[in-house]
């Protein structure tokens, strides 16, 4: 079957790059990312497309079209927690050149990354250390556009879907985001209650199949839980889930490792699939 196989969103805290500086209150996010990415790769994905928060454009959206990413990631802004770490994965060129076209069909700006000496964020390189740690499966990255508004992001991650079915690419949508995210200083430290709660409550949400329902309700949650980036990357997750969800059964999520703090932020792993999907993943 073509087009996309599951979605999800994912943790990036920077603090998961290395055993050596992963706080014992952040190991069940690693230890998650490990499990799933095992299940994912094991149903043959031809792709992941990674929504991350930490590549931010102002205006435009853009997809990577470089045949290869091969670079060394420093994390801009903490460059003792992740100094310099070497990457290499295949690009899809076809796959992004096609889905600029399904933008622009949509009427949403986008522009070509090409760029030879571009290299990754950490939020891109972060999850897929633990996803996909060989570099089995081709990548392209997609950044989170300031200027989009909820419902850009919504069509945005549609057109992923169609890009996908009309190239016969199993692909994994993939947004590298913290859920609330208002950050204070020690990474030991919880978000509110309050915020503790709705982030639960859109999880509970969406392991019940209620996909519709947290869309409906996504640009109320992002502000008042302070969602990272806005809920930009998230909301163009649910964009490829909300066209996938047409073509296939009920869909619902499944959470991988438990829900952790860093910083004030919230974060946790979590896939969406059909339930055959994902009573595979181990």
């Amino acid at each position: 079957m073509s087009g996309i196989i599951a979605t999800g969103v994912v943790a990036h805290v920077p603090t998961l790059s290395r055993a050596d500086i992963t706080p014992r209150f952040q190991n069940t996010l690693v230890e998650g990312e490990h499990r799933l990415g095992e299940g994912l790769r094991a149903l043959k994905p031809d792709l992941w497309v990674i929504v991350s928060t930490h590549w931010v454009s102002t205006f435009n959206w853009f997809v990577t079209l470089q045949p290869e990413h091969k670079g060394v990631c420093v994390a801009d802004e903490a460059p003792d927690l992740i100094p310099g770490t070497p990457y290499h994965y295949r690009g899809d060129p076809e796959f992004a050149e096609t889905l600029l076209n399904e933008w622009a069909g949509a009427e949403i700006p986008a522009q070509r990354n090409t760029s030879e000496h571009y290299t990754w964020d950490y939020g891109t390189f972060v999850p897929l250390s633990h996803l996909d740690p060989e570099g089995e499966i081709p990548v392209v990255t997609i950044p989170v556009v300031l200027m989009a508004n909820i419902d850009e992001c919504l069509r945005a991650g549609d057109a992923i879907q169609v890009a996908a079915k009309k190239l016969n690419r199993r692909a994994v949508v993939i947004a590298s985001s913290a859920l609330t995210h208002a950050l204070v200083r020690g990474r030991e430290n919880w978000p509110t209650p309050e915020r503790v709660e709705a982030d639960q409550r859109v999880i509970d949400m969406l392991k019940q199949g209620q996909i519709d329902t947290v869309i409906d309700g996504f640009a109320d949650y992002a502000k008042a839980g302070v969602v990272e980036m806005g809920g930009r990357a998230i909301a163009t997750m649910l964009g490829a889930t909300r066209a996938v969800a047409g073509a296939k059964e009920q869909l619902a999520a499944r959470q991988f490792g438990g829900y952790a703090q860093s910083s004030g932020s919230g974060n946790a792993n979590l896939v969406i699939s059909d339930p055959e999907t994902l009573g595979a993943l181990g």
